[in-house]
C-alpha cells in the first residue's frame, strides 16, 4: 500500500520523509521537485516568517540513477537556520491554539518545544517533497492538482470555474509565489496580512484546490470514500481546521432542484453541466473535476500578550512569544494543500 511517514521536528538536525508502496521507474525530476520546494519557502517582504531555509532535499534510500526503485524512499531536509535561543524564555508556557500543551500530555512532556518540534509548519516541507514525488506518478496518469488563496481574512479572490477547469488552468499559479487567481485581489490580501503583522498579531483565509483528469470510478462508499481519503491527508497540515467539498456548507442552503448537478453526454462521456458536488458522488469520482476547500487558522504563535498557562509549575501564566513566525502562512500553503492532495490521490489510486 501507498504510504508516507513525516519524521523531525523544528529545530532538530533535519526533517524528512520516508514514502513507501511507489511504483519502480519513476523518474525524480530535480527541476520540478526543486520548484515546488521553492514554493513552499519562506520569502522576504514581510509576508512569511524571516527563516529562510535552503530546503534541498537529499535522498538517502529509494532512488538509483534518479529513478525511484520501488523500495522505500527516504529523504532529508537540514535545518540550517535555527535559534533556539528564542524559545529559552517562555519555556513551559504553552501557546494558546498551538501543539505545545496537547504535545505536552500526549508525549508526557518528552515532546521537543523548540519552535514548536513536531509540531512545527517546519514539517510541511517534507511534505512537499513528497507531493512533488506523487504528482510525478500523477502526471504519469494525466491527473493534475492545483491550488489558489481564495481567502486572506475578509477579502476574498473569484473561484476556479468547477466545470470547465482545466491543467492550463493551474500553469499560472504554479508560476507565482502569491498564487491567487486575480492579482487585483492578491495586492488587498497582501495589505491584510502585512496590518496583521504591524499589529503583531496574524490572519487566517482559505485555499481552494482543483483536480483535473480525475477518470470516474475512484472511492467507495464508507470510509475509504475519495473525499474519506482527501480529508484525511489535508488534516495532517498543520493549521487545517475544516474543508468543504464543491459548494459544500451552502448545499445546506439550497433545494434539491438547485443542489443536484444536472447530466449529459459529451463526446462519449457522462458529465454534469454544474458541480456543486466537487467531482465526487457517493464517496466515488464521477469524471468531473474535484474541487475542495480548505480553511487555514490565524498562526497561533503572536506577539500580543496572550493569557496561558506554565506546564512547569501548572500556574496561571501571561505569554508574549518572541522568535520568527508567519503572519499568515496562507501564501506558502497552496503548494502544502497541493502535495497533501497528490499523495492522497496515490493512496487512492495505488
Amino acid at each position: 500500500m501507498f504510504s508516507y511517514q513525516i519524521f523531525g521536528e523544528s529545530h532538530g538536525e533535519a526533517v524528512g520523509v520516508v514514502m513507501e508502496g511507489l511504483p519502480s521507474g519513476i523518474l525524480l525530476d530535480e527541476d520540478f521537485i526543486s520548484r515546488e520546494m521553492e514554493r513552499r519557502r519562506a520569502k522576504t517582504g514581510g509576508l512569511s516568517t524571516t527563516r529562510i531555509e535552503s530546503d534541498i532535499p537529499k535522498p538517502l534510500s529509494g532512488v538509483y540513477q534518479g529513478k525511484t526503485t520501488g523500495t522505500p524512499l527516504c529523504a532529508v531536509i537540514a535545518n540550517e537556520n535555527t535559534r533556539s535561543g528564542d524559545y529559552f524564555a517562555t519555556q513551559g508556557l504553552a501557546r494558546p491554539s498551538h501543539g505545545d500543551y496537547t504535545g505536552f500530555v500526549r508525549y508526557h512532556g518528552c515532546n521537543d518545544p523548540r519552535g514548536g518540534g513536531h509540531f512545527s509548519g517546519r514539517l510541511t516541507a517534507p511534505l512537499v517533497y513528497a507531493g512533488a514525488v506523487a504528482k510525478l506518478i500523477l502526471k504519469q496518469r494525466h491527473i493534475a492538482v492545483g491550488a489558489h488563496i481564495a481567502q486572506v481574512g475578509n477579502v476574498k479572490d473569484r473561484l476556479f470555474d468547477p466545470v470547465q477547469l482545466t491543467e492550463e488552468d493551474f500553469a499560472p499559479l504554479w508560476a507565482e509565489s502569491f498564487s491567487v487567481l486575480s492579482p487585483e485581489i492578491g495586492e488587498k490580501m497582501k495589505v491584510e496580512i502585512q496590518l496583521a503583522r504591524l499589529n503583531a498579531d496574524s490572519v487566517g483565509g482559505v485555499i481552494e484546490c482543483g483536480i483535473t483528469g480525475m477518470p470516474a470510478g475512484i472511492g467507495e462508499p464508507g470510509l475509504t470514500s475519495l473525499e474519506s481519503i482527501l480529508s484525511r491527508h489535508i488534516f495532517a497540515v498543520p493549521a487545517v481546521k475544516g474543508i468543504e467539498f464543491g459548494d459544500g456548507f451552502a448545499l445546506a442552503s439550497m433545494r434539491g432542484s438547485q443542489a443536484n448537478d444536472p447530466m449529459r453526454m459529451k463526446d462519449g462521456k457522462v458529465v454534469t453541466e454544474t458541480n456543486r458536488n466537487g467531482g465526487i458522488l457517493g464517496g466515488i469520482s464521477n469524471g468531473m473535476p474535484v474541487i475542495f476547500r480548505v480553511v487555514i487558522k490565524p498562526t497561533s504563535s503572536i506577539g500580543q500578550p496572550q493569557k496561558t498557562v506554565n506546564l512547569d509549575t501548572m500556574e496561571d501564566a501571561q505569554l508574549v512569544v518572541k522568535g520568527r513566525h508567519d503572519p499568515c502562512i496562507l501564501s506558502r500553503a497552496s503548494v502544502v494543500v497541493e502535495s497533501a492532495a497528490a499523495l492522497a490521490l496515490c493512496e487512492a489510486l495505488l
